[in-house]
């Protein structure tokens, strides 16, 4: 037990620190016990939807910091910075139109297959890396989920907004390219933001998806590779929809991504919308970020145990 000292001439005596008042019986039986059940119970309002757009918008200004410390962090310490950015989808599009444009002769209904394949290459190369950060963002924010409170579809979300300064960076390129094969600007050009906020959706309710069932089942990190690689193979992404029998092409409409990456070529090109796989595109969209939004917010209040 701890003790204190005192010097009286010269000799130093230990004397005991002044003790607590103990409590005696009386006083302890007069104290009420723990319930077994708790008196209050917090639980979230029926009107879920709502409740989530009022807790992103009141968190507005952690969204913004989050989004831009994924894009510093993305390029701190390398020696090319944003030109990764660029550098990614060219380099891409560079293989493709060697490979699939002159060696096996993929047709892209008569736009130069470079330009073709970059537009392609530029929605896909967002959404692939909107998902796959989006996806692995939970576990990688665990330090952020266990300390405080704040909306936890504020962490995928941030990873899908970094994505888009990725995509305004790689269209910069795309505008000399347009220049370069003399393709004109047009009315069409206004479907382009369209365009891009539905990837974004998509992408947004793909990657929610993931990164609640990465928490639990961390084989979604090795899987989603390897389920990006396949995405792209069945997406117009090197080949036009065109390039199917019109037997199979509606195959190709069960593909979120089929209308959107063809809107994005409509729009760049001036050609005529398939508007039947953008509605396809669109409902298939609303109906992932739904069933995504219930399955997050049911497997949310797990995430700070299990992570």
């Amino acid at each position: 037990m701890d003790t204190t000292t005192s010097q009286t001439a010269g000799v130093i005596k230990p004397t005991k620190p002044p003790c607590s008042p103990e409590l005696d019986s009386d006083s302890r039986s007069s104290i009420p016990a723990l319930p077994d059940t708790p008196l209050v119970t917090i639980e979230p309002g029926k009107n879920w939807g709502a409740r989530e757009l009022r807790d992103i918008w009141a968190y507005r200004d952690l969204l913004y910091f989050l989004t831009w410390r994924d894009v510093k962090v993305r390029y701190k310490q390398t020696a090319l910075g944003v030109a990764w950015a660029v550098l990614q989808p060219l380099l891409t599009m560079v293989i493709f139109t060697f490979f699939f444009g002159r060696l096996a002769g993929v047709p892209s209904d008569n736009v130069p297959y470079p330009i073709f394949a970059y537009a392609g290459l530029l929605p896909w190369t967002f959404f692939s890396n909107a998902i796959s950060n989006s996806g692995n963002s939970l576990v990688g924010n665990a330090n952020l989920i266990t300390k405080v409170y704040f909306p936890r579809m504020i962490i995928p979300m941030a990873a899908v907004a970094a994505g888009l300064v990725d995509l305004a960076i790689s269209f910069v390129v795309l505008i000399p390219l347009m220049f370069y094969y003399k393709i004109a600007a047009s009315w069409t050009w206004l479907m382009f933001p369209v365009m891009v906020f539905l990837t974004a959706v998509l992408a947004f309710a793909v990657g929610m998806w993931l990164s609640a069932l990465n928490v639990k089942y961390r084989d979604v990190r090795f899987a989603l590779p390897f389920i990006v690689q396949l995405w792209m193979f069945v997406s117009p992404v090197i080949y036009p929809t065109s390039f199917l029998p019109a037997r199979f092409r509606w195959v190709l409409l069960l593909n979120p991504l089929t209308g959107i990456i063809e809107g994005y070529r409509s729009s760049l090109f001036s050609r005529p919308f398939n508007w039947i796989a953008l509605a396809s595109s669109g409902a298939i969209t609303i109906a992932m970020l739904l069933y995504a939004s219930y399955t997050f917010r049911r497997m949310e209040k797990s995430f700070a145990d299990i992570i």
